[in-house]
């Protein structure tokens, strides 16, 4: 009588579970949120200020949304099409163009285009903060690089705009 070896007791079925095993352990050793929270515990991540500027986007009522966003607080922030996480929304200033004429005694008159106005269009930029990893190459948000001119995305309960990103800064 033969005695039966350690591999003769598996079979497929149970090498199918082991690999399924080993995969869930990869993804929850590399999760984002666990890395965020041992990023968090070591000191990597920083206090950051971001900046979006968002032009011509048609709304009802631009005063109305912008209201409305600084009274949520926060804003859910996504770089190319990945969710990024949710930062703090600390400001949001008017960014609508002014005309200018140079009268012909020399001095400068500005106004606001009307044209903005009366189409509702929303020029603004968005001031954020949040934590973020600072590395040689930049800062890093959710695993990407931010750099000034990144396409992003700003959404609220209320709108989902896009923007681009016109200043980063590690405090």
């Amino acid at each position: 009588m033969t005695r039966p070896t350690l591999f003769s007791r598996f079979t497929l079925l149970d090498g199918a579970a082991a690999l399924v095993a080993l995969l869930a352990l990869g993804g929850v050793l590399w999760s984002p949120k666990l890395s965020n929270s041992i990023a968090k515990a070591t000191g990597v991540l920083r206090p950051i200020q971001l900046t979006v500027d968002v032009r011509n986007v048609p709304a009802a009522d631009p005063v109305g949304l912008i209201e409305t966003a600084l009274a949520q607080g926060n804003t859910s922030i996504i770089i190319r099409n990945q969710p990024a996480g949710s930062l703090q929304l600390s400001n949001i200033l008017d960014l609508t163009k002014k005309l200018v004429a140079v009268q012909p005694d020399g001095s400068v008159v500005t106004a606001e285009d009307p044209n903005i106005a009366a189409n509702s269009i929303l020029e603004a930029r968005f001031v954020l903060h949040g934590d973020g990893i600072v590395s040689k190459s930049g800062v890093v948000l959710a695993g990407t690089n931010l750099k000034i001119g990144t396409p992003v995305e700003l959404e609220g309960s209320t709108y989902r705009i896009n923007g681009t990103v016109s200043n980063v800064k590690a405090q």
